[in-house]
């Protein structure tokens, strides 16, 4: 699913959108033990309003965050349509609206046998219909729809015990330790997915797409053990791989001149892809074209592919929105200092009387130091 997908049912889950349908759902609570401790399986029609709201907020909440950050899709193994498998598992439940005890059973037998989690939760699974509306030649969406788009999310809230500190106890006018055992729900997931994706305005049951609330900390169980996919980098991982084809690659002509134009060329190809559906990628290719236009030399750039096909495997490139630091950090043991991005061209490199120098233009002599303001004179 790209950016405008993922927006487009985003956008329509909910009780007001004319092309949205919330049916069946399924909320089962697990203890720390695996143990379906409750398990329920209503019509959301028949939910009192505003126990329905919550569970219809925390489904929507499995469509938040960025794509190829909190979001994620995975295509399934072939052998995931096999019995057992996760895909055959999904689909299943699926086609059985989540009416099918069986199927049902399966879905959350998979769930909480395979996926890792140091907390109760509370499963909670919704099967949507979304009534694809029609678009005219400019974008527009009529007030009719071809054909329906039929989809389960799935969302894994954590539970535990609020503690609100201290309180006022007017019945011995003291203030004391409030206490409470109530276990309540977040309405906020750590994990989710939606299946089948949304793509090209259809749906294809051949992938998957994982939420994380967490994106530089995924849960890989869910990916893994629970979905049957193959887990890729996550976004920090990205981030890490591409500081080593840098290290490796541009090794000793590394400078401050460089570092910033890599990241200032990487922010420029994000912004331009702005109105473009799909999330822009960085490859050994356009590496090596940032590269070269930031002065790094030829013989440094031979030995790019190699050590790109090395560090990212058999990844098509890496997410450049991943891939961008909002601020540039220079650090020494003794000293770090902070630079936003509109103000790199500030900061240079010199030798001053033989001396190895950090020198920052100043277009202001009035500055602030630990929070006091002072001229430098």
């Amino acid at each position: 699913m790209n950016k405008k997908e993922i927006a487009e049912i985003k956008k329509n889950f909910s009780d007001s959108s004319g092309f949205f349908t919330l049916n069946h759902i399924i909320s089962a609570y697990v203890d720390t033990q695996k143990n379906i401790r409750c398990n329920e399986n209503k019509l959301y029609a028949l939910i009192p309003e505003d126990e329905g709201a919550v569970m219809l907020e925390s489904l929507k909440k499995v469509l938040s965050g960025s794509a190829g950050k909190n979001l994620v899709e995975y295509s399934f193994p072939n052998e995931e349509y096999e019995e057992g498998g996760a895909q055959n598992i999904l689909y299943a439940a699926l086609k059985g609206k989540l009416e099918d005890e069986t199927a049902n059973a399966r879905l959350l037998e998979r769930i909480i046998n395979n996926m890792e989690y140091e907390k109760a939760y509370t499963v909670i699974i919704g099967y949507c219909s979304y009534s694809i509306a029609k678009k005219d030649k400019n974008g527009d969406t009529y007030d009719e729809a071809d054909y329906e788009y039929n989809f389960i999310v799935t969302a894994v809230c954590p539970v535990g015990t609020n503690d609100d500190g201290l309180m006022f106890d007017s019945e011995n006018n003291a203030i004391i330790k409030k206490i409470n055992n109530e276990l309540i729900i977040s309405r906020k997931p750590t994990d989710g997915f939606l299946y089948p994706v949304f793509s090209d305005r259809s749906p294809d049951v051949n992938n998957v797409m994982y939420y994380t609330s967490t994106p530089k900390k995924p849960n890989i169980s869910v990916v893994e053990d629970v979905l049957g996919c193959g887990f890729t980098m996550s976004c920090q991982n990205e981030k890490e791989t591409f500081r080593q084809v840098l290290t490796d690659v541009v090794a000793d002509e590394l400078s401050y001149t460089v570092i910033t134009q890599v990241n200032e060329s990487i922010r420029d190809i994000v912004k331009n892809s702005g109105n473009e559906t799909e999330l822009p990628l960085i490859d050994d290719n356009k590496l090596h074209d940032i590269l070269f236009d930031a002065g790094v030399s030829s013989e440094k750039l031979d030995a790019l592919p190699a050590v790109f096909k090395e560090k990212a495997g058999d990844a098509e490139g890496l997410i450049a929105e991943n891939l961008i630091e909002k601020k540039t950090v220079l650090a020494t043991p003794e000293i770090t200092i902070n630079i936003s991005r509109d103000a790199t061209d500030k900061v240079r490199t010199s030798v001053i009387n033989g001396r190895r120098c950090l020198v920052i233009d100043l277009d202001d002599p009035s500055i602030s130091i630990n929070g006091l303001t002072t001229n430098l004179k």
